[in-house]
């Protein structure tokens, strides 16, 4: 019984874990997952009147007046609401999780990068969204109801609608600001190398004022409101390459340096 004991103890020592250790690891982890998203969906849900407002201010500022354009709209934008801000909420806990569940297999400096990996990728979004909301969206609403000629018009509009504009141009911009993180793992993978991005940077510049005249009001202070941070990332995405490339090397490489270390 004591050796027993002793060999269980040694193989959790050494980190190993059976295959029912692992299943159970993950049943637990994923629990909790569930578990922060069903508390954040009731208190979010208690609470969504209170995000409708925040998001609805920015457009009543300019002269917005919101309708519902059925029975149920309204009740179906508390529930939308609160699961997406669940959602944002949970995905912390997830990424958590999966490095946590990851960790013991993990080399120390691999570990060290994955973990840098998901907190610059939570902050990078979180920066995207707060960049849309102070600075972007303000603009690109002002514009759309001041447009020439259709003084006739009265801006009303479904609640509905106007949320998808708001979460989409959240979304958009939170995706934006993850530029500088795919370069870095693609930098670490070999593959974005500073001097190819260099030499791209004309073209990256382009499509930058491409998609923003594309995602942005026909206007020249929206787009340039959109495409300035772009260029400014990937700016930065190539001093990051610098720091975190490491050139791909062919087997025959690989070979000869094996060859060298015996």
């Amino acid at each position: 019984m004591a050796k027993t004991l002793t060999k269980k103890a040694a193989v959790e020592r050494d980190g190993s874990m059976s295959l029912g250790g692992h299943m159970k690891e993950l049943r637990n982890r994923l629990a909790v997952c569930a578990a922060v998203f069903v508390i954040g969906t009731v208190y979010f849900l208690a609470n969504a009147a209170k995000l409708v407002t925040l998001l609805a201010d920015m457009g009543r500022v300019y002269g917005y007046q919101f309708v519902v354009i059925s029975p149920q709209e309204k009740l179906l934008q508390y529930f939308r609401l609160a699961i997406m801000a669940a959602i944002i909420l949970t995905i912390p806990v997830i990424l958590y999780q999966i490095w946590a569940f990851a960790k013991p297999g993990l080399k120390k400096s691999e570990n060290l990068f994955f973990g840098m990996t998901l907190l610059l990728g939570l902050g990078l979004f979180c920066v995207g969204v707060l960049f849309a909301y102070k600075v972007t969206l303000p603009f690109m609403l002002n514009f759309l109801i001041t447009l020439e000629g259709t003084d006739f018009i009265t801006a009303q509009i479904s609640i509905a609608s106007y949320l998808s504009f708001v979460l989409m141009i959240f979304t958009i911009f939170g995706c934006i600001f993850e530029i500088p993180l795919v370069t870095i793992i693609l930098a670490k993978l070999g593959i974005a190398s500073p001097t190819l991005m260099k030499k791209g940077r004309g073209v990256a510049i382009v499509i930058c004022f491409f998609v923003a005249a594309v995602i942005t009001p026909p206007d020249i202070v929206s787009q340039t409101l959109v495409a300035i941070p772009m260029v400014l990332l990937y700016q930065i995405s190539i001093w990051l390459a610098k720091i975190f490339y490491k050139p791909h090397l062919d087997d025959d490489d690989e070979d000869d340096e094996e060859t060298d270390e015996d």
